[in-house]
């Protein structure tokens, strides 16, 4: 048994657990508050004395008799014992968490009011893991308010704990931990093997990592950037307690990159050699996207004000990926060849994409840093560095509900087209003659506003209006409201050739259908396979399932022309 030093913490816990129960520091998710409150009205005398060789060395000193001077330094402890007397430093260093639960105030200049300490004190946000709320987060709390009189944060922002694709804590000797470098730079499956293998564990288990290794990275691990893996991250980042790490969504990531980078290099050729004209006259699809966009700032700074990093994330992916580049970037290509809407477009094209890549700034800050010296010429602002402009703010004078309900339409309407090609497996690229019935005078006006950006996005050669009473010829139809939309099928389709097409497909998946069901029909099966593959099978059939399900609407259809 040996001698340790204690210290008395309810004292200090009192107030830390005030703090929080008033309003001072809040818990990000709430429910963590739990944690919080079960460990400090619980809590114990602390230990703080360790018989380890690193650390801050406990400053008490020993006389020959085991009398005891706590000072600042040996010089002080010499005073109390007097001169003459010979003094031992105890060996123990401090705990830890003794030490890093005075880290916040101490690194500012603490106990001198400094001026890095009343700015820098308390900060805003601390964002950790669950497993240290007592350990490090409760310290630095109670340590705060004794030493300083003030809280060290307001928001304790808890993350989950990352665990690999099949849903197990990453550690060296299941051999799935991945070094973040690995999936930034790239590396051989020669070099990751000899990574995951080397020195970590049994040879038995090496070969069975290897074997594992092989079938899940087949030719090592591709460069994905850091951009890539920076929004995967903070994609996963939702309020559950673990994170399930999968590289194919770093893959998905690194493909959004690719697609900002591509949409910059077309407005950048778009706008070359131009002046934008902010004044210029704005098409309905110009309002449209910036209308798009205010709704999503205002739900960024909403989710971000929430903390849910992953909420935010999924905003800016669907507008930049869906919006911004599937859309509004197809419509653009029509409207820059007509002189009347080409500065409008172009004012819009480089303004719009000018706040994607601020909003963006903070989770893939290269990519879009260096967009942004590219487009610095244009703008007139290619002094100084993005990371330093302010954060686009809504402008509601842009919300226009009217272009975004014609624009709804819009799409609706080559949706329509694109899906009849898709069922009656008409090529994407041929050029066809469209009729519109049933239409009123909303879908007429529409018709006429964007005719040439639908006879554009859905290869038309005419879009010609068909009264109710006029009898349609044989078509396939969408619907977009209650206008129906009909493309003759003659010379399109070979309506024998396409039944015995689907009747085919169709077969193929019932006998797909039959091999899932009896796999798991089988007990065996299901008692024995790893949860992850019965999911895996179960999905398939749902997939084969709904597959059929399409084809047979299709082939109902075909039969009935």
């Amino acid at each position: 048994m040996t001698d340790q030093w204690f210290v008395k913490v309810s004292p200090l816990a009192k107030p830390a657990i005030n703090a929080v129960k008033n309003g001072d520091i809040r818990f990000v998710p709430e429910n963590w508050n739990k944690t919080y409150y079960n460990w400090m009205e619980n809590i114990e005398d602390w230990c703080i004395s360790r018989q380890i060789w690193w650390g801050h060395r406990i400053p008490a000193w020993y006389d020959k008799n085991g009398n005891i001077f706590v000072a600042d330094s040996l010089e002080e402890a010499q005073q109390q014992a007097g001169e003459g007397v010979a003094l031992i430093q105890d060996n123990d260093v401090l705990d830890t968490w003794f030490s890093s639960a005075l880290w916040p105030f101490s690194t500012l200049g603490w106990p001198e009011k400094t001026p890095e300490l009343s700015r820098f004190y308390p900060t805003n946000v601390l964002v950790t893991g669950f497993d240290i709320i007592f350990f490090w987060v409760a310290r630095m709390i109670m340590f705060g308010l004794k030493f300083t009189g003030n809280v060290p944060f307001k928001d304790i922002y808890i993350t989950g704990l990352t665990r690999d694709g099949q849903g197990q804590k990453m550690s060296k000797s299941k051999g799935n931990v991945l070094d973040p470098i690995d999936l930034i730079d790239g590396i051989s499956l020669k070099d990751l093997l000899k990574k995951r293998t080397q020195g970590m564990m049994q040879p038995e288990m090496a070969e069975k990592i290897k074997k594992q290794t092989k079938k899940e990275f087949l030719n090592g691990i591709p460069a994905f950037g850091t951009d890539a893996l920076r929004f995967t991250f903070v994609a996963l980042a939702s309020f559950g307690r673990d994170i399930k790490f999968d590289l194919k969504r770093v893959e998905g990531y690194r493909n959004f990159c690719n697609k900002l980078w591509n949409a910059s290099r077309f407005v950048l050729m778009k706008l070359e050699g131009n002046t934008i004209d902010t004044n210029a006259i704005l098409s309905i699809a110009d309002k449209w996207i910036l209308s798009r966009l205010q709704d999503t700032k205002s739900k960024v700074e909403k989710h971000l004000g929430d903390y849910r990093l992953d909420l935010m994330s999924h905003e800016l992916y669907e507008f930049v990926w869906g919006d911004y580049c599937d859309w509004y970037l197809e419509f653009s290509k029509s409207l820059l060849a007509d002189k009347t809407t080409k500065a409008g477009t172009q004012a819009t094209l480089i303004k719009v994409l000018n706040e994607i890549i601020t909003l963006l700034h903070p989770i893939i800050p290269f990519i879009t840093e260096e967009i942004f010296k590219q487009c610095g010429d244009i703008l007139a602002r290619n002094n100084g560095s993005l990371m330093c402009k302010p954060y686009p703010k809504v402008d509601t004078n842009l919300i226009s509900k009217k272009a975004e309900i014609e624009v709804k339409w819009l799409q609706n309407f080559i949706l329509g087209v694109r899906q009849i090609r898709a069922q009656m497996n008409i090529s994407p690229n041929k050029v066809l003659n469209c009729f519109v019935q049933n239409f009123n005078t909303t879908d007429e006006a529409y018709l006429n506003n964007n005719a040439s950006i639908l006879s554009a996005l859905s290869k038309m050669k005419t879009i010609d209006k068909l009264s109710i009473d006029n009898e349609a010829p044989e078509s396939a139809t969408a619907l977009v409201g209650k206008m129906k939309i009909l493309i003759p099928l003659a010379g399109l389709v070979d309506k024998k050739q396409e039944i015995v097409r689907l009747n085919k497909e169709i077969e193929k998946l019932n006998k797909k259908k039959i091999h899932f069901e009896s796999k798991l029909n089988n007990d065996k099966f299901i008692s024995s396979a790893p949860e992850m593959i019965v999911h895996t099978e179960r999905e398939r059939l749902a997939s084969t399932q709904n597959a059929i399900i399409d084809l047979s609407t299709q082939l109902e259809k075909m039969n009935k022309l």
